[in-house]
């Protein structure tokens, strides 16, 4: 089994996305991307360049939540225990 970690946006990123000049260019880029189902990998593929400490900024300042994503693989049967 496998953790993935992904991103979404709390209350206070919404809020920041009305006023883009607050959080800066690159970081309104990333909270609109940020929709709990892309990873941190997506998410720098998406905007060309590594975003995993600006991610992890945002998440110290409250703008981004993880949201864990369990997989599990085929010859894991916690499922069916």
């Amino acid at each position: 089994m496998a953790n993935i970690e992904r991103f979404a946006k709390t209350p206070k990123a919404w809020d920041a996305l009305a006023r883009p000049g607050q959080i800066g260019r690159k970081a309104h880029s990333l909270l609109l991307m940020a929709n709990g189902r892309r990873s941190e990998r997506e998410l720098s593929m998406l905007l060309g360049d590594d975003v995993s400490e600006l991610a992890h900024g945002l998440q110290l300042q409250g703008y981004l939540q993880p949201i864990p994503l369990v997989m599990y693989s085929d010859g894991d049967n916690t499922l069916n225990s």
